[in-house]
């Protein structure tokens, strides 16, 4: 073997680079393999589920013998086919797979038929025969706090004394809003297929942000142990949040009927069902009443927040509570109440969905910050910095975290400079005076966003990497792909660790048998945890390869140097693939685990107080609009967004998280209306009704910018910061450009509710003329 020096080829970083999506290609050429395109199993078959036409109601006989009949039906499963526990929720069992005696919600799963073919499973629900007994159902959150239904308890977090602040405050204003959810409209729809394998083994592919909890819940359902189910998920066509728990109803659904069969069965969901039969993002009314004195700073204000939760807890305890974390934004509120009812209601359960509650509470805030604004005659951007945190004083949150890497004020100097806001505004105003029909309004909103799970268990990462005797690399750890970048960004980290070159990682799919016991890939932590993880694991080779070089050519330690694909060993310098063959013949383990969990973070949450986050995202936004006031019908303009990624392991990937944020957020907020009629039925169930941005919504003047050369002061992989939740927060800017564009001298306070649909911006008008 040649050990002479000889010149090395430089080899290109990986951890900063701008690197395409590892599937782009596949993606844009169609050979990208999701659950449904993977090979069927011989004898494979298809799964449709029945569900309830009613919205609250005691069941009682359920007739199948029709639906036995059918063509093509193999078999069928209700709630008492369940060898195991008939749960899929989260954390509290209140959830059935297949309701027994009740149902509760117009799309509950009632039973589930198996057939050879996907037509013949769904044609075969329909003959099923079921007699219900209806009960008095709630649809809203009103109707639940005043019947006192709730999933959980109501929550009250309170932070000085902020009845005395309100009653002393020289200014106050109050409101109620209402908040629309939001389907999280994955262009992959739920899907699972179950495998049998050998000694009653069971094989799970999922469409799901959590492997870990489809294993466990299948496992329960079933029957089986843990280590007699395992889940893989190479990739995911979007989630959102959808898929971190709903996952878990399709996957032991798929494998009931697996177990009763005998044979491998697949259950996708067509796109009506899906939106109907699985949870959204919570839908809210808020109450405030603020306390402000003359220069717009916030003296004291009184929330009260009303989510519809739906038929069960799912993870609307999480969701709210950081609904409770998030309603301070960028503000130090030194005097507050927060009540926080989590609402019971006919209807699906609600669940995770990017932002996780935290866009709600936010929402909450600004408005009040724009009510401020406008009954003092003065910029909302003027209240904002106002009422920013502070760096060494006013920095301490409601829950008791102090503020330590508070860059807010920094990104608005940038922004609001480089969009031009101030004259923007002067010329807006001078159109609007000009223009009786069309109106033009502009926003400028922060965001600050915490990043960790809130739930200080979760926050735990593993991976696992062997090196191959050719000097390639296989990557392993928890994480899951579902668009955003995670997998190419574990493998830069991978890649710099050993300094080769990023094309010799092979990245695998998440699978319970090679990293158990994973958290969800959601809470805007993928990167962090399982990077981190990935990192610890490839130092560990990396150290015993230094070890094994060292003793091999006879040199310190101290002078064993990765460096280009290849490891300089004192005078000597050979391959990197070379040296892995020589440990390998020396007998040196080239395989190792890494392990993860966030440091510093703690948390008592009968309290609610500690220190939930590791580090707070930041970022702002700006955007200007046009909304005609005879139709309703608005236009984005313009946008600017400035944000915080830390020292971004990828730019291309971070630019591409905060564009679809960004858009993601202005739909939720201006067109995705969902709409359930008096009898609990979903109207909004496809894409003809539920209506998401599309790219002639997008503003002809798009401007998005990292913020350089502001590394995250704690010790994240590389100093980078998360940006999968934090972008989608930035659409708040649009909404209350809506509202700026709507407002008058006559009607400052114009009473917008989300979605600013054209309906809503005509009632808000037309409540104005009536003022």
């Amino acid at each position: 073997m040649d050990v002479s020096v000889k010149p090395a080829e430089k080899r290109k970083v990986a951890v900063g680079a701008p690197l395409p999506h590892d599937s782009a290609r596949l993606h844009v050429t169609g050979r990208a393999s999701y659950t449904d395109d993977l090979p069927e199993p011989r004898d494979l078959l298809h799964v449709a589920v029945g569900m309830s036409t009613v919205a609250h109601a005691n069941i009682g006989e359920i007739g199948l013998a029709d639906v036995l009949a059918a063509p093509g039906v193999i078999d069928v499963c209700v709630a008492a086919d369940i060898v195991g526990a008939n749960n899929c929720g989260p954390i509290v069992a209140d959830d059935p797979i297949l309701a027994a005696d009740i149902v509760e919600y117009v799309g509950q799963a009632v039973f589930a038929v198996a057939a050879t073919s996907v037509d013949d499973a769904r044609k075969a629900t329909r003959l099923a025969t079921i007699e219900y007994r209806e009960l008095d159902a709630i649809l809203d959150p009103l109707t639940a706090v005043e019947k006192g239904s709730f999933v959980l308890p109501s929550e009250t977090l309170v932070r000085g004394d902020p009845d005395s602040a309100l009653q002393s405050a020289p200014h106050r204003a109050s409101r109620r809003v209402f908040l629309g959810g939001q389907d999280q409209f994955y262009l992959e729809g739920h899907i699972a297929m179950a495998i049998p394998q050998d000694d009653g083994c069971l094989l799970v592919y999922s469409s799901t942000q959590h492997p870990d909890e489809i294993q466990t819940l299948v496992a329960h359902a079933t029957k089986r142990s843990a280590n007699d189910v395992t889940v893989i998920c190479r990739r995911m066509g979007g989630a959102f949040g959808g898929k971190e728990s709903q996952a878990a109803l399709i996957a032991c659904i798929a494998a009931l009927l697996t177990d009763k069969t005998g044979r491998s069965c697949k259950l996708r969901l067509d796109r009506d069902d899906d939106m109907i039969m699985t949870g959204k993002r919570h839908d809210f009314v808020i109450d405030y009443d603020v306390g402000f004195d003359d220069t717009g700073r916030i003296l004291g204000i009184d929330f009260e927040f009303a989510s519809r939760c739906g038929m069960s807890a799912d993870l609307s305890g999480p969701v709210n509570d950081r609904t409770m974390f998030s309603c301070d934004n960028a503000y130090f509120l030194e005097n507050v109440r927060i009540v926080s009812h989590r609402c019971k209601t006919n209807t699906v359960s609600n669940t995770a969905f990017r932002g996780f509650g935290g866009p709600q509470g936010m929402f909450a805030i600004e408005y009040a910050i724009e009510d401020i604004a406008r009954r003092l005659g003065v910029d909302p951007l003027l209240v904002r910095r106002r009422n920013f945190y502070g760096k060494d004083e006013r920095n301490i949150t409601q829950y008791h975290q102090t503020v330590e890497d508070n860059i807010i004020d920094e990104i608005f100097d940038q922004l609001v400079a480089s969009s031009d806001y101030e004259a923007r505004r002067t010329d807006i105003h001078e159109f609007n005076t000009g223009s009786a029909i069309l109106k033009r309004g502009i926003a400028i909103t922060p965001v600050k966003f915490g990043i960790s799970f809130t739930n200080t268990l979760l926050n735990q990462a593993g991976a696992l990497v062997h090196v191959y005797k050719d000097g390639t690399v296989q990557l392993n750890h928890g994480g899951t792909e579902m668009g955003q970048g995670l997998y190419i960004k574990v493998a830069q980290v991978v890649a710099d660790e050993f300094q080769i070159d990023i094309d010799r990682i092979r990245i695998m799919e998440a699978d319970t048998s090679k990293v158990p016991n994973t958290s969800a890939t959601a809470a805007s932590s993928g990167a962090d945890m399982n990077g981190m993880a990935a990192k610890k694991a490839a130092a560990k080779i990396c150290s015993r390869l230094t070890e094994f070089a060292a003793r091999h050519f006879a040199v310190p330690e101290a002078n064993i140097d990765f460096r280009d694909n290849h490891v300089h060993c004192g005078d000597a310098v050979v391959t990197f693939t070379e040296l892995v063959q020589l440990a390998w013949a020396d007998r040196v383990s080239l395989s190792a685990t890494g392990f993860y969990k966030t440091p510093k973070i703690n948390y008592d949450r009968a309290t609610f107080s500690g220190r939930p986050f590791f580090y707070f995202a930041y970022g702002a936004a700006v955007t200007e609009v046009v909304v005609d006031i005879l139709t309703g019908e608005n236009r984005t303009l313009r946008v600017d967004i400035l944000h915080d990624c830390g020292d971004s392991l990828n730019p291309a990937i971070d630019l591409g998280q905060i564009e679809g944020g960004y858009v993601q957020g202005v739909g939720w907020l201006t067109s995705e209306e969902l709409w359930w009629n008096d009898r609990g039925e979903l109207g909004t169930h496809a894409p003809s009704t539920y209506k998401i941005p599309t790219c002639s919504d997008l503003a002809p003047d798009f401007r998005v910018e990292l913020m350089q050369s502001v590394a995250n002061k704690e010790d994240t992989i590389y100093r980078s910061k998360a940006v999968a939740e934090p972008p989608l927060m930035l659409a708040l800017s649009a909404f209350y450009a809506i509202r700026d564009a709507i407002a008058s001298d006559a009607s400052p306070l114009p009473d917008l509710q989300a979605p600013a649909t054209p309906e809503s911006i005509l009632n808000a008008l037309q409540a104005a003329s009536h003022e």
